[in-house]
């Protein structure tokens, strides 16, 4: 068996590493891949956003098995580029990724289908934005809409903290077109765990829980990041809360992205606040 991994970071690396201890696999490309990668692929010289290429390489080479490793490529619909050459590859489609390519749809979806979310509002304006934040609690967080490599994220504890995170993100737009629109949400303290969740469109299976920390500098003391360390199992996910949340997220979340015409297949990634 032939298997194409698309990426290049540490999560790609983690892939290349678990599909080469695989009795089924042959042979392992990655691309582009790093030094790391190397170790158990051959790397390519193809970038992850150059989807003909990639779908051209996966047929000269007869690949098997495409798994998608990096956020751009899914929310630009290299799975729809693969299918519609009857390739096949694991990752949701382009209409599916949006759940994470916009956090201005994940939680406008979380609302209308009743799934447990922080308060929140959507801003397009940045006008607007500071009028709202000028009457709300602090603190505040301002998430950019879009894919920002985990750091779009800014958690502000006075007013003048948040007027500079809108000119941040909408103005200055230090994360792109990522901060066309912005989700001003209310600040939740907690303990935050992640879950990964293999998905086939209706039912889901999770991995075991982790507990990501975000913050640069010692003490929590930086802006976040895409992830400083983590730990797995989380000492905070206990089976409680886990039957809650395959009942009460999960499962609602795969239930209502199908329900939107939106089947997720992949691995979906569920950041919680545990209050």
């Amino acid at each position: 068996m032939k298997v194409l991994i698309v990426g290049s970071g540490g999560r790609e690396h983690a892939i290349a590493w678990s599909v080469a201890k695989s009795p089924k696999v042959d042979k392992i490309y990655c691309a582009p891949g790093n030094a790391g990668i190397a170790e158990f692929a051959e790397c390519v010289n193809i970038k992850a956003m150059e989807f003909d290429k990639l779908v051209a390489f996966a047929k000269e080479n007869a690949i098997d098995l495409t798994i998608i490793g990096m956020d751009d490529p899914l929310v630009g619909g290299v799975v729809d580029a693969f299918e519609s050459e009857g390739l096949r590859v694991f990752g949701p489609r382009k209409n599916a990724a949006i759940i994470e390519g916009s956090k201005a749809f994940s939680k406008d979806l979380m609302k209308k289908y009743k799934i447990p979310t922080a308060a929140y509002e959507n801003f397009t304006d940045p006008d607007e934005a500071i009028k709202y934040l000028e009457t709300a609690k602090m603190p505040i967080v301002l998430k950019a809409d879009g894919l920002a490599l985990g750091k779009g994220v800014l958690i502000c504890n006075t007013l003048e903290e948040a007027k500079e995170g809108v000119k941040t993100l909408m103005l200055d737009k230090q994360f792109g077109d990522a901060g066309n629109e912005i989700v001003i949400e209310e600040f939740m303290t907690g303990r935050e765990v992640s879950v990964l969740a293999f998905c086939d469109g209706k039912t889901i299976k999770c991995m075991t829980s982790a507990q990501d920390h975000k913050r640069a500098k010692d003490g929590d003391q930086g802006l976040n990041t895409g992830g400083m360390g983590t730990f797995s199992p989380s000492p905070f996910y206990n089976d409680e809360v886990e039957a809650f949340c395959e009942k009460y997220v999960y499962q609602s979340t795969i239930d209502a992205m199908a329900f939107e015409g939106r089947p997720f297949t992949g691995i979906l990634f569920t950041g919680l606040m545990i209050t």
